[in-house]
Formats: structure tokens, sequence, C-alpha cells
């Protein structure tokens, strides 16, 4: 019998507390995902690669899996606290039909294990296809085949996901019994009666409050601005007044609201008596005026969990373009005794090692001499290259070719040096002047035609042999810098997505929960305004219009927050290397746009839906 009613009890539960499973589905679904990256693809490429990223990364996601654990557990155990308040009522009507209350803590304790399963087996499926999802973007950064690294699901991951959330399980039954086995009958029975007084709190108080929250945000933000990220964080006096600045002014700016915006509102008679607005401006004060703590929570979640996203992704977008930069070409030799034992024929040496003269889709020798200040009329430089080797290496990297004087100063770290990593500073010359010189360095540089890895290996074995017998050969490799930036970049990456999307979930599940507790009590309230004459769509506009202003607010500040830390976070970034704000900014868009777009429309519904069926028992808000 327990067993129908768990089941029925759930079926019934996936339509009126979808958010819930949704929540829970979700988790397990971030959760699994990131559980088993040693078996995606990029981090497969990594290990067999022999990078040592590989169990950094494997280290660093396993502690963060305990932090998001926690945090998804204090998130199931909210909104299981959410899913008894609505049910007290049904829980009392058990206790008046007979049963005990240890009858109705395991019926509690059977639906609850139900519930955990269906979202597990959800979850993991989910779970690998964002898997799937996550290696493709993973593997594309690099150029990676996908069809080269297969998916399955990974055991290690899920007996962890399993394990975690089986204990969140249980934490959870344990506190769902006990607060029936400690609640009395009457107090299940008027559960949804108890009514929440608003006061309204004095004109000049609020509109003090939203000045100085006003002022507390621009002290922070000046801070913030004026002496960039790297100080701010690196020093405590700066940091630790700029973070409470920012607390206690997002703090204020909450708190305020209801002190006026009911007011300025009456102000304007034509919009506050049309349709229902009264009615929804009043529900959504009310909830404002009780939960401005809460909204400051969920504000700083959502700038965390945008600024970390944002971050992520321009970091590693900065990282690849450092990466392009420092290394162009595929390969790049430098012979640094070329001075005294002469150049060498790396053309021939290939050829002695078997390699075919068609695995190179492009090579050139680059000779680069002793600078002369008395030949060349130019002291401020200790190196020399040819116009013609200058241009042929601007022009393999699609740069234009040089336009400066003849002999004119190269600025170092330029596309054509920073190829060969010479650390110098150079003057080109006119080919012919180069007769007037000595010999310094040899730079060869080379485009693979074929397989990069084969190819590597194979002009990498031929080199190390020279090495060996000759002289020393300082070999610059694309396929061994991407493989040294990879796992940095994938650290940042995972980490970045990992936090940012807990907390994202996080700020939008306690939203959306508030938002469905709220339509429960309103229901009442709806039916009654049905009773007085009030149309469907008017009920309908009202219960979304409450939905998206608290969506929207915490959202619009901490839009504000992340547009002020990014700006710090891009101005520390760019010392570096140029920051594409554009791209991460898109992507953290279509995050932000999945994520909390995706609850506000479930619970814009769920809520519209409670509003069209009224019923319950009536509460007050004032």
């Amino acid at each position: 019998m327990f067993c129908k009613l768990a089941l029925r009890n759930v079926r019934r539960s996936f339509r009126d507390y979808g958010v819930y499973l949704l929540t829970l589905t979700f988790g397990v679904c971030l959760f699994y995902t990131f559980s088993s990256l040693d078996g995606q693809g990029a981090m497969i490429y990594l290990t067999q690669s022999q990078n040592p990223m590989a169990q950094v990364i494997q280290s660093c996601i396993d502690v963060f899996s305990v932090f998001v654990a926690v945090v998804l557990a204090c998130l199931i155990l909210y909104a299981d606290r959410f899913l008894m308040r609505r049910r007290k009522r049904e829980l009392g009507t058990y206790l008046l039909l007979g049963l005990s209350q240890g009858q109705v803590s395991l019926l509690l304790v059977l639906e609850t294990g139900l519930i955990g399963a269906a979202s597990l087996a959800l979850g993991l499926l989910l779970g690998l296809a964002a898997s799937q999802g996550l290696s493709a973007l993973t593997l594309s950064m690099f150029s990676l085949r996908m069809d080269a690294f297969g998916l399955a699901l990974s055991p290690r991951a899920a007996g962890r996901t399993v394990l975690y959330f089986g204990l969140i399980f249980l934490l959870v039954m344990g506190f769902s019994g006990i607060q029936i086995s400690r609640a009395k009958l009457l107090d299940l029975m008027q559960g949804g009666r108890k009514n929440e007084e608003l006061r309204p709190r004095p004109l000049r108080t609020s509109v003090l409050q939203l000045v100085l929250g006003g002022v507390c945000l621009a002290a922070a933000y000046a801070i913030l601005l004026t002496f960039g990220m790297a100080f701010a964080v690196v020093l405590p006096f700066l940091c630790i007044p700029m973070l409470t600045l920012g607390t206690v002014g997002t703090l204020l700016v909450f708190r305020s609201l209801s002190g006026f915006v009911l007011r300025l509102a009456r102000s304007y008679p034509g919009f506050y008596y049309r349709d229902l607005h009264l009615f929804t401006l009043r529900q959504w004060i009310s909830r404002v005026h009780s939960t401005y703590l809460s909204q400051t929570v969920i504000c700083i979640l959502l700038l965390l969990a945008m600024g970390i996203t944002a971050s992520s992704i321009g970091l590693n977008r900065t990282i690849e373009a450092a990466a392009d930069g420092q290394a162009p070409f595929d390969i790049t030799v430098q012979n640094q005794n070329a001075d005294h034992l002469g150049c060498v024929d790396f053309d021939a040496l290939l050829t002695a090692h078997g390699m075919e003269s068609d695995a190179l889709a492009w090579r050139q020798d680059t000779p680069i001499y002793y600078n002369n200040p008395a030949v060349t009329g130019i002291e401020d430089a200790s190196a020399a290259i040819r116009l013609s080797d200058c241009n042929g290496l601007l022009a393999r990297q699609g740069a234009p070719a040089y336009p400066g004087p003849l002999p004119g100063l190269l600025a170092e770290g330029s596309a054509p040096l920073a190829t060969g990593n010479l650390g110098l500073t150079c003057v080109v010359i006119p080919d012919e002047m180069a007769e007037k010189l000595s010999l310094r360095r040899q730079v060869w540089s080379a485009d693979y035609a074929g397989d990069p890895e084969e190819t590597e290996k194979q002009v990498q074995a031929a080199l190390a042999e020279y090495q060996e017998t000759t002289a020393y050969l300082r070999v610059e490799s694309r396929l061994s810098l991407y493989q040294e930036i990879m796992g940095n970049k994938l650290l940042a990456l995972f980490l970045g997505l990992y936090l940012g999307l807990t907390f994202l979930l996080a700020a939008a599940a306690v939203l959306a929960l508030q938002q469905l507790s709220q339509a429960a009590d309103n229901a009442a309230r709806y039916a009654v305004l049905r009773r007085l004459g009030a149309e469907e769509g008017m009920l309908s506009r009202s219960a979304v219009q409450q939905v998206a202003l608290a969506f929207l607010l915490p959202l619009a500040l901490a839009l504000l927050h992340t547009v002020v830390g990014m700006k710090a976070a891009n101005d520390l970034i760019s010392t570096a290397a140029k920051v594409d704000t554009v791209h991460s900014a898109l992507v953290t868009g279509g995050v932000l746009l999945a994520v909390y777009g995706g609850y506000f429309l479930a619970t814009a519904l769920a809520c519209r839906r409670l509003a069209l069926e009224g019923g319950g028992a009536p509460g007050g808000c004032g």
C-alpha cells in the first residue's frame, strides 16, 4: 500500500514540483559531467602525451567536487524544505486518517527514494550527453578529431555520483523524518495559514538606504577600477573594504525597495490601478520586504557565476592567442653555434633519416647576423636579419611586409623574431648588406604537410640524433607548446565552467522555489480575484510578471557588478595579451540564457498554472 501511495505521490509531484525534480536532475548531470573528465577526449590526449597537467586537473576537479557536492546538498535540503512546507496539510490529513507519524515518515522515505532514483537515472543520461558535448568543445579547441576519442559511460564517475547523491538523499530522508516526527497535527493542518505581515518602512528611511547603497557600490567600483584587480586581491586592506562595501551596498539597495517602489507606483494612478498591477506589486514587494537577504545572496551568486564563466573563457582565448604568437610555425630550430661551427643543412639531415621531401609544406632557412653599427648605422641592435628573410617569415604568418626604412630597427618580439624566440633586438638590412656582416645564428622554420604528430616524431628523432654527435640545437615545436599550454587551458576552463554552472544553478533554483512557494500561497487570492471578475488573462499576466520581477531584479544588479568586475579583470589579463571580450560575453550569455532562462520559463509556467487553478488556504501578505 505504501509503495503504491508513494508512487502516486511521485507521479503527481512531477507536475506540481517540476522545478524541484529539475534541480535534482541538473545537479546529478553537472556532477557526473565533470567527474567523468578522465574519460573525455582532451584528457585522454593529455594522458597519452604524458602531460603532468592531466593528474593536476583531475585532482583539482576531485577537490572541487566535494565543494560542489556540499553546495548541491544545501540546495536540495532547501528545496526539500519548500516541498515539505507545501505538503504540510496533506501530511496532516494522513495523520487524521489514522496513519502514525512513523508510517508517514516511511511514506516520505519511499517517495524520496523514488525521486532520487528517477533523478539519478535522468541526470546520468543527461550527464552522458553533456560529457559528449564538453568533450567535443575541448577537442575543437585543439583541432583534434572527435572520432579519434570515443566516449562511454564512466564507471568511476557514475559510482562517485551515486555515492555522493545517495548520501544527500539519505540526509534528506533523515531531515524529513525528524521534521514529521516532531510536528504537531495542528501545525500541519494550519501550515498554509500563517500570515506574513507587511510593515511599510518609512519613505525617508528607504530613500536614505537607497542612497547609501548607491554610495557604497560607487566606492567599491572606484576602488576596483582605480587600483585594479591585482592590487585589490593582493592587498587585504583594499580587498576587504571593497568586498564589504559591495555586499553592504547590494543589501541596502534590495532592502530599500519595499519602502518607496509602492509609493512611487501610487503616484501614477493610470498605471497602478490598471489590470492587476496593484495586486502584482504588493505581492512582489511583500517578498522583497522579507527576502532581501536571500536576494542579496542570489545577486552575489549570479555575479560569481557570470564572472567566473566569462573569465575562464576569456583567459582560454588569451592563452590560445599568446601561444599562436609564440609558435606560428610547426617547428623552429635554432643553431646557436652557427658563428663558429657553420650552418646545418636541415633538408639533407631529414632526408638522411628517411623523411620524404613532401612531408613539409613549407620551410625557410634564416641566417641571423651580428649587427655592426659601422655598417648598418644603428647602434640599438645586437643582430641583423635580411629583408627577404624577414618578409618571407611575415608572409607565411599572413602579416604584411616590413614597411620601415632600410636599415631599420625591428621591435623585439615582433612576428619574425617571435618565431625563433631569439631574445635579440634586430635591424632589418638590405640583402646585399649581409655580406659585410658576420653570421651569428641560423634559424630553420617549417610547417608540416601530413599528420603533425607523425611528422613531429620523425623530425624530432633526426634532430635528437644530430645533437648527440655534432652541435647544440634549440628546438621549439608548436605541438609541444600546445601540449604544454593545453593543461593550463583545460584547468581554467573546467574549473570556471564547473563553479560558474554550480553558482548559476543554485541562484536559479532558489529563486524558482521562492516563486513557486509564493504562487502556491497566492492561489487562494487568485481564486478570490476570479470571483471578483478578473479575467484569466489578467491572472496569468500577474503571475508571470511577479516571476519576471523576481528574476530580473537580482540579475540586473549582478550584471552591473559583472561589467565592472570584468573591466578590471580584462585590464589585468590584457597586460599579457589581448582579451576577446566579445566571445566570452557571448558564451556566458548563452549559458545564462540556457540555465537561468530555462528556470525562469519553467517557473513562470508553473506559477501561471497555479494562478489559473486557484484553491488552497488563504494567507496574508498585507
